[in-house]
């Protein structure tokens, strides 16, 4: 069982306890009686490359990124430094997120927000929209091409968007036969955790204009947004480099070669 696989075994187990407290009928009403933030994917539609900047305490392969985690610090920060949407984590056993840092961001800032966590069920789905999230990830390896269409559709009719992860060619003709409308590359492989920032370049070539393309994780210099830039990325989702920075307006300065 690879990381990827483990974390999703213990997802599972985790929203079936979520069930047992708040059971299926009552999230979806709650979600759709939730009121829509601004567009995740209207925000990242412009002329220029998008910033999707992270909030994130740890992950698998790094540790403890954050020790003190002040979330919503962060997220005022990236606000106020303009940022496009905020990526939330809110997986707890190998990220050490939760639902409240996702709830505690919606009611700080006005931008769009995506929750990242490995959604296996589309509980999680009606789940985020109540958590105050703008947009779902879903890992298209995790689905089937039927379960990956009906996860989409679903997050569509109640308003949010979605981040469709892939790591191959195939992926991507599955995502868009899906209906995804935005299709991200994570540069980082979940098995090996090795980051080749050149697969973002060469998927980016197999992705029709109309669609948004994010690229994802091992991004952290001016060069290396100058490169997606080039390769026609319409935003970039940055976690680890903004996380470990002191100043994070100062770095998101940086990366877009501002200083």
């Amino acid at each position: 069982m690879n990381i990827l696989d483990e974390i999703a075994f213990r997802t599972k187990e985790r929203i079936e306890e979520k069930k047992r407290t708040v059971p299926r009928e009552r999230m979806i009403a709650a979600a759709k009686r939730s009121t829509a933030r601004r567009s995740f994917e209207k925000a990242l539609r412009s002329d220029d490359m998008e910033f999707i900047c992270e909030t994130k305490k740890a992950s698998p392969s790094k540790g403890i990124i954050s020790w003190n985690y002040p979330y919503i610090d962060i997220a005022r920060e990236y606000e106020a430094a303009g940022a496009a949407a905020i990526s939330v984590l809110t997986e707890p056993y190998y990220f050490k997120g939760a639902d409240n840092h996702l709830r505690g961001i919606a009611d700080a800032v006005f931008l769009p927000l995506l929750r990242k966590d490995f959604i296996v069920d589309e509980y999680m789905i009606y789940e985020s929209k109540v958590l105050g999230a703008s947009a779902v990830l879903l890992i298209c390896s995790l689905f089937d091409r039927d379960t990956l269409k009906e996860y989409i559709r679903i997050a569509h009719s109640i308003g949010l968007s979605v981040l469709t992860e892939v790591r191959n060619e195939a992926e991507i003709k599955t995502a868009m036969s899906s209906g995804a409308r935005i299709i991200g590359v994570n540069n980082r492989d979940l098995r090996t955790f090795e980051v080749d920032l050149s697969l973002s370049e060469r998927l980016r070539k197999k992705v029709p204009p109309e669609i948004v393309f994010v690229a994802e994780s091992g991004i952290s210099s001016p060069e290396d947004i100058e490169r997606l830039r080039k390769a026609n990325v319409n935003a970039v989702l940055i976690g680890e480099a903004l996380m470990r920075s002191a100043d994070k307006r100062s770095e998101i300065s940086r990366l877009r070669g501002s200083i």
